[in-house]
């Protein structure tokens, strides 16, 4: 499977609630978590600002990605997104 494939954050930004993910089409992605379809996690805890994103040549290489990410401890993530974006802004509106 050729292509970008993306590890990626979703916040609260208020509650600062994180979502991590992994897709082939991350504007298709955001755009549904932003919509609030279906009754899952982000639509549960308005997870819908995209706050850290990562890139990958295979969708096993994101997977790996999403897997060591959830596996670390909430700080750790928290200063990952603020070392690559301090504000937390929703990268998305950048689009």
């Amino acid at each position: 499977m050729a292509g970008v494939w993306y590890t990626y954050i979703m916040a609260n930004p208020a509650s600062t609630v994180l979502y991590i993910g992994v897709t082939g089409d991350l504007a298709r992605r955001v755009a549904e978590h932003k919509s609030r379809c279906g009754t899952g996690f982000t639509a549960t805890y308005n997870a819908t600002a995209l706050v850290f994103y990562g890139e990958h040549s295979s969708p096993q290489d994101a997977i790996g990605r999403e897997k060591q990410l959830k596996g670390w401890r909430r700080e750790r993530k928290i200063a990952l997104i603020r070392d690559a974006n301090p504000d937390m802004r929703d990268l998305s509106l950048e689009w």
